[in-house]
């Protein structure tokens, strides 16, 4: 492809902006199941997790899949924490999207 018939664009958000709320709360969920697995004395390299989260007004949908050992109950209320955890770490405290 010559210069002349390309073209570069880039999208740059700050601190706070949906997109990047939703890639932190993706990233703590990740770096919550590979933390876990190595408590429970699995191999990180055998976890397999995805995570994508989705926010809109006080709502936050976190979809994925996993594979690996852990009790699912215990993971569950793991997840919501490490979500209300990463949205209270930005700063959210307003009406229409809170960490509470």
């Amino acid at each position: 492809m010559s210069r002349q018939n390309y073209l570069f664009t880039s999208e740059s958000v700050s601190e706070g902006h949906p997109d990047k709320v939703c890639d932190r709360i993706s990233d703590e969920i990740v770096d919550l199941f590979f933390k876990e697995a190595v408590k429970a004395g699995y191999e990180p390299a055998k976890v397999r997790v995805a995570a994508e989260t989705l926010a809109t007004t006080n709502r936050v949908v976190i979809a994925g899949e996993v594979r690996t050992h852990l009790d699912e109950k215990q993971i569950k209320s793991k997840v919501k924490s490490a979500a209300r955890k990463a949205i209270r770490n930005i700063g959210y405290e307003q009406d229409g999207f809170h960490w509470k």
